[in-house]
């Protein structure tokens, strides 16, 4: 009998993070791609994926060059209103494919593209594919090309699924892109970047407030930037604060270009160790944070599901705005239980799975790229919830909590939105 490969949290904890079965490699067999597909991803038609985020700068357009079977699903974003005139074709042919003579007309494209826009835009986005890729194509080269013909800043963003196991992902390289328009400015000490996502944090979140109690005035973030000129000024940052390993490149480049440290956090649903990463943001910023009030509301509104909501099962997916490793600790730490796991390890989510390994070994961890998953079946676990666009996938008949919206949750905001979203969704008062 056909079964999808699984392992229990104390197995994994056993074996090590340096001898994980292949099954949980995915540069050891073929991929399944389930959760790409789900989401409509090549990578990037759904959410913030490669096109999206390349247009993330304001006044920005991008030219995509590909074959139409790549460019199709740009149909999907190119319906919302905000993405109204910012995409533009370039489509491929076969003899471009063998021959790579698209390359000589990108440059009379970008040209194109400038001319028939009403407003010059701030920089034109080459997003390319995986064709490039097999061909060797140097777009920085095409993109000097096109710069020098146009005027008008041009860069180069990659939808390279053949990468995505690489040293540099396409979200990891179009952060690097994102930025790379800045220029030295003289630094404010009163103004920080948050660097990671594409969309913004939600209002509510208390890093903002925290931020103010040590004299922050500003606080940038590209999705909340109003025009060019609002972008530019993120050179002027004091210090960076990343919410995203994927922008760990991108503040690199800050601090070597610009001169502008960084200090990493990290999206945690534990509500004590958002505790414990305030108090060390404070400490390296020379400040003491006060989160007293934000704890409080978050413990409770986690206290309040939990007693309203006992003894709930759990499916935990990674298409969703978390670590389903760490959300599954979080989650087994407030009471419930955590059935399944269906994500990908890595050397800084294992530290997750250790400890959940010691109060829930019977956990069991899929990969969502392992092949077997075609012969998953649901009726190996009694599950009552499950969040995230593959868990629910794969428990059809369970309620199911996506969170994947754009805006990001995050600190004790993101806890208190997570539980009353769960609570909306349980009690009948909302859609997940």
């Amino acid at each position: 009998m056909r079964t999808a490969a699984c392992f229990t949290a104390a197995e994994l904890v056993q074996r090590g993070r340096e001898d994980l079965p292949p099954e949980l490699v995915s540069t050891t067999h073929l991929i399944y791609s389930s959760p790409a597909t789900l989401a409509f991803n090549s990578p990037g038609a759904e959410g913030f994926g490669v096109k999206r985020a390349g247009l993330a700068i304001p006044g920005s357009v991008m030219l995509i060059v590909a074959p139409g079977c790549c460019g199709r699903n740009t149909s999907l974003i190119s319906r919302m209103p905000e993405y109204d005139h910012r995409f533009f074709y370039l489509t491929m042919d076969e003899t471009d494919i063998v021959t790579g003579r698209h390359l000589k007309r990108i440059p009379q494209a970008v040209e194109e593209v400038c001319k028939s826009l009403a407003k010059r835009p701030s920089v034109v986005m080459i997003c390319i594919t995986c064709v490039d890729a097999l061909l060797g194509t140097d777009m920085d080269r095409v993109c000097r090309r096109a710069e020098e013909r146009v005027g008008v800043p041009v860069r180069p963003c990659y939808m390279y699924a053949l990468t995505r196991e690489g040293r540099k992902p396409p979200m990891v390289h179009v952060r690097q892109s994102l930025y790379s328009l800045l220029q030295p400015r003289e630094k404010k000490g009163n103004v920080v970047n948050l660097l990671g996502h594409f969309a913004p944090l939600m209002d509510e979140c208390e890093l903002y407030a925290l931020l103010r109690q040590i004299g922050v005035k500003t606080i940038h973030e590209l999705s909340r930037c109003k025009d060019f000129d609002e972008y530019l000024t993120m050179a002027e940052a004091n210090f960076n604060l990343v919410l995203h390993p994927e922008a760990r490149f991108a503040a690199r480049d800050f601090e070597k270009r610009l001169k502008i440290p960084s200090i990493e956090l990290t999206r945690l649903y534990q509500i004590d160790r958002i505790h414990r990463q305030y108090q060390a943001l404070g400490q390296a910023l020379g400040a003491r944070l006060d989160d007293s009030a934000f704890l409080e509301a978050a413990e409770r509104t986690a206290e309040q599901f939990a007693r309203k909501h006992p003894g709930l099962r759990f499916a935990v997916g990674e298409c969703m705005n978390g670590d389903p490793f760490e959300l599954s600790l979080a989650l087994v730490r407030q009471g419930f239980a955590v059935s399944e796991i269906y994500g990908t390890l890595s050397a800084e989510n294992f530290v997750f799975l250790q400890k959940l390994a010691e109060i829930s070994p019977e956990t069991r961890v899929y990969s969502n790229l392992e092949p077997t998953m075609l012969y998953y079946d649901c009726s190996e676990a009694r599950v009552d919830v499950t969040i995230g666009k593959d868990a629910g996938y794969y428990h059809p008949g369970c309620p199911n909590l996506q969170w994947n919206q754009d805006v990001q949750p995050f600190g004790y905001a993101g806890v208190r939105a997570f539980y009353q979203a769960l609570d909306a969704l349980l009690s009948g008062e909302g859609k997940a």
